[in-house]
């Protein structure tokens, strides 16, 4: 791979894609793969778009890693997992055709390349009580990486959150965390523990940051290091794409900007779009997420919507019809030292834990809080539940942590005195520095803890499906593992709002990622993939890993057919 410092004129592509995210990456790759000669363009200076800030998790059913876990789950029970809970929102046939080759994308990419995957051992359906929904094996995950391969190119790589990290830097995923809080109760723990940490002081003798990487710095990383292996490859950052040619077999050319340099590049076979949705374009999203705030989407820079403009020119239409047009998550805000914005995604670690409840403006609930990330923010789309407001006791944020609190209850003085966390002595107290009417957020507590005592919440049904309960705490003393008692003092609160995480509206394709006009008819040259491709989820989250899985498969499938297209076109 060679990372250009300025694009020659004369420059002559097979395949281009837009985007360096986690599907756009994945596109490039296949193509390589597939002996293009390819020209991967990014308009910002890190690859990794948002999948370097997630969970890396990949929903792909049927992967040969499913056996392991899941050995009696098929094709025809995810397919009608989807059917029921996606039904006529996307077309089925994209469905069957992610389905139907995902499994060939994942044997693929690890038997090619450095990327690699494990399932997790317990790692649900978000509706888990649909019929064809499972517990685990669906879900992967990348296998933790050792950045060090990477040698100066780690310093491309998109960081991660810094607070997703701890210790100035170590990346944690969701074992390493579980072994963080367990290391003083048991020995394997403690090994684990012992070890992460002395890999990291070592780095951090080296390095800027750890290099040991997991989660979406893993993907992101691999998929970075596959790319260098392939010499067809070329990479420009901060370079964005303000034209396309078109001739008698498509697109033919792009023009492009790097750094005040103007140039136009051929291309032979196709472009494939995956500059990662529209979410941080003004007008877009004035149109498509009225009253969300640009301030609370947690996704990473870059994903502008520039270039979709340039596909709508071609002919290409957005797709209709979804339960909504973004994917959407509870988020807290805060400042950090520097002056920058941390948008923090509530996704698993707090409001589903005993303890925690959260109350709109009124003081009263609204919402399931063991519930999906993204139907809980769907259900913060009321003006009364924005903020909303997760409240815990003293317990639950000793035992839990709350947002960007950590678990311990130490530390709390920073939080308290910038107003990202709101502490009363009193839950009347609390409800007061809200500015909650009192008598209704303590009767709606009161309710709540008596709901707690029975293990059963009658308003909402909290911790009554396998998804839910995974997001307690097995470990609590309590009937219901999402239901624990608010009563001892002080208590907290954090505010939430619902913040957009990635577009599920995107550009109408094909099975084979071609994107379609008005007419239903290929726009030649023209692929979209991941967050630019209408979700063949419909704007529903059925599942951990939704599009980083489609993002994966279809990106395997855009590249399949620009190799026919290369050996049509000669």
């Amino acid at each position: 791979m060679q990372v250009l410092t300025q694009i020659p004129e004369t420059a002559q592509f097979d395949v281009a894609v837009i985007g360096a995210g986690g599907a756009g990456m994945a596109a490039a790759l296949f193509a390589a793969l597939h002996g293009a000669k390819v020209l991967l363009i990014e308009r910002t200076s890190h690859v990794g778009g948002t999948t370097a800030w997630s969970a890396g998790t990949t929903w792909i059913p049927g992967s040969h890693h499913a056996a392991s876990v899941n050995p009696d789950d098929t094709l025809a029970e995810a397919a009608r997992y989807l059917d029921n809970a996606v039904g006529e929102r996307s077309p089925p046939a994209l469905r069957q055709a992610f389905l139907n080759q995902g499994a060939k994308a994942v044997a693929w990419i690890e038997e090619k390349t450095q990327v690699k995957f494990r399932p997790y051992p317990k790692h649900p359906d978000y509706i888990s009580d649909l019929g064809g929904s499972t517990l685990n094996g669906r879900a992967l995950e990348p296998l933790p990486f050792d950045a060090r391969v990477l040698g100066e190119l780690a310093h491309l790589v998109r960081p991660p959150i810094p607070e997703f990290t701890v210790l100035g830097g170590m990346m944690v995923d969701r074992t390493d965390i579980n072994h963080l809080l367990g290391m003083t109760a048991s020995m394997a723990s403690l090994r684990h523990s012992a070890r992460i940490l002395l890999r990291h002081l070592g780095d951090r003798l080296q390095y800027p940051r750890g290099m040991r990487w997991v989660m979406g710095n893993a993907l992101v990383g691999r998929l970075l290091y596959s790319l260098s292996q392939q010499a067809g490859v070329s990479l420009a950052l901060d370079t964005t794409v303000d034209g396309f040619g078109k001739g008698a077999h498509g697109i033919e050319s792009l023009t492009l900007q790097k750094r005040g340099q103007r140039c136009t590049v051929k291309v032979s076979a196709g472009v494939v779009l995956a500059s990662g949705g529209f979410n941080r374009n003004p007008a877009l999203r004035q149109s498509m997420l009225p009253g969300a705030d640009i301030q609370w989407c947690p996704a990473a820079p870059g994903h502008t919507g520039a270039a979709h403009a340039l596909a709508q020119g071609l002919g290409a239409r957005y797709g209709s019809g979804g339960l909504s047009h973004a994917f959407w998550a509870p988020v807290s805000i805060r400042k950090r030292p520097d002056g920058s914005q941390a948008v923090f995604p509530h996704f698993v670690m707090d409001r589903a834990k005993p303890g925690m409840i959260t109350l709109n403006q009124t003081g009263e609930r609204f919402v399931n809080e063991s519930t999906s990330y993204h139907l809980f923010g769907l259900a913060m789309q009321d003006k009364a539940s924005v903020p909303a407001y997760l409240i815990c006791d003293a317990h639950a944020l000793r035992q839990y942590g709350i947002g960007m609190v950590r678990p311990g209850g130490k530390g709390l003085a920073p939080f308290l005195a910038d107003g990202y966390l709101t502490e009363g002595a009193s839950l009347a107290e609390l409800a007061s520095k809200l500015g909650m009417p009192v008598a209704t957020a303590q009767a709606s507590i009161e309710r709540f803890n008596a709901s707690a005592a029975q293990g059963v919440d009658r308003d909402f049904g909290r911790g009554e499906t396998a998804y839910q309960r995974n997001l307690g705490d097995p470990a609590s003393a309590t009937p219901n593992p999402c239901l624990g008692a608010i009563t001892q003092g002080p208590f907290y609160a954090v505010r939430l709002y619902p913040g957009d995480i990635g577009a599920a509206t995107g550009f109408v394709t094909d099975a084979h990622a071609r994107v379609l006009d008005t007419e239903g008819q290929a726009i030649g040259g023209l692929y979209a993939i991941g967050n630019d491709m209408q979700s063949i989820m419909g704007g529903v989250y059925p599942a951990p890993g939704i599009t980083i899985g489609p993002g994966l498969v279809f990106a395997y499938l855009a590249a399949d057919h620009l190799r026919s297209r290369c050996t049509n076109l000669g």
